[in-house]
């Protein structure tokens, strides 16, 4: 992976696990005559690896249900791993507690998927940005800290005007800039953005992905992007981490990936995408259905459904290996040189 020396998070083999067993006495089962206790997990990522470097805008994509926003959620410290590591410019965080967290929450921000959840009904826009200024800048006046968010408002094309007002006031693409306003008003230089425009109308989607670009581009900003919608990936992504049922199966940068897709779920998933100027597409029809993330199968978890799977993948997991060009692929196939 990525020199420590130039990446700005690291993830670290992490694994995230959720018990459905549900209590003590769900748990216990009557079996060959003795009382035993069961329990299962939905196994939600499996050993995710990953480096987000600095400045660069790292877009995660995968089928719902792969682990994307799991992953998101376990970076921020909203989700605890099961196992593995995270750091943050080479300082573990993920086993922090609240307040030895604090100094890293003003550098890390996320932006939710939904514009119309993650605002507080309660209070008004200004009150909504104040906030995390005042909490995190406790130094500062009350007519500093105001200034301080018609000024993040302002850098979001958010009027002024708009700041006595309340969340169900607006629309869905001015809630999200407002969403935005709060990630950026502690100026942070990390930002975890989990499908933000994928609850928005597609006309106000690429004035929402500019105004994240412009943000970066004037703020020197990291993303960890999570998204379903490859043509997004195309238009903003510096790499891109394709993800299948929790693990990781490519890591390119993005104009490698979308001209030489290496791995044979990349592929099927590129071929799904709807091009204009092709009357005959070539899409690749997987069989089978995604397996459950609570019985994984063994080995390489795409085998089922892999037209170049053999004995090899059905017994051992693969590792990501690096190509020449860079691109990470994990793949037996491809390192036996199959396809």
């Amino acid at each position: 992976m990525s020199d420590k020396a130039t990446s700005l998070v690291q993830i670290r083999d992490i694994y995230k696990r959720f018990s459905i067993s549900g209590d003590l006495l769900d748990q216990l089962q009557f079996k060959g005559g003795k009382i035993v206790r069961h329990r299962e997990y939905v196994h939600a990522i499996n050993g995710v690896t990953l480096d987000v470097m600095q400045g660069e805008a790292l877009c995660v994509v995968g089928e719902s249900g792969c682990g994307k926003s799991t992953v998101a959620r376990t970076v921020m410290g909203l989700l605890s791993p099961s196992a593995g590591e995270i750091h943050y410019r080479g300082e573990r965080i993920d086993n922090l507690s609240d307040r030895e967290m604090l100094p890293y929450r003003k550098q890390m921000q996320m932006i939710f998927q939904n514009p119309y959840a993650s605002l507080n009904p309660r209070m008004t826009i200004i009150q909504t940005l104040q906030e995390p200024i005042q909490f995190h800048n406790p130094t500062l006046s009350p007519l500093e800290v105001r200034d301080k968010a018609h000024e993040v408002m302002f850098s979001v094309g958010v009027d002024a005007s708009w700041g006595e007002r309340y969340p169900h006031e607006f629309s869905g693409g001015q809630r999200q800039r407002i969403s935005i306003a709060r990630a950026l008003a502690v100026d942070p230089e990390f930002i975890v953005a989990d499908e933000p425009i994928s609850a928005l109308d597609v006309s106000i989607q690429a004035q929402v992905l500019n105004l994240m670009m412009d943000a970066q581009e004037q703020r020197n900003l990291t993303y960890l992007f999570i998204t379903h919608d490859l043509s997004v990936v195309e238009h903003f992504g510096t790499r891109v981490v394709v993800m299948y049922l929790g693990t990781v199966c490519e890591v390119a940068v993005t104009k490698n990936l979308f001209s030489q897709p290496r791995h044979p779920y990349t592929q099927a998933l590129l071929s799904a995408i709807p091009r204009l100027e092709d009357d005959r597409p070539d899409y690749i029809k997987l069989k089978g259905e995604v397996p459950t993330p609570v019985n994984l199968p063994s080995g390489c978890v795409f085998h089922g459904r892999c037209p170049h799977a053999n004995e090899r993948c059905k017994r051992e997991v693969p590792i990501l290996k690096a190509q020449t060009d860079g691109t990470q692929v994990a793949c037996h196939a491809v390192e036996e040189g199959r396809i």
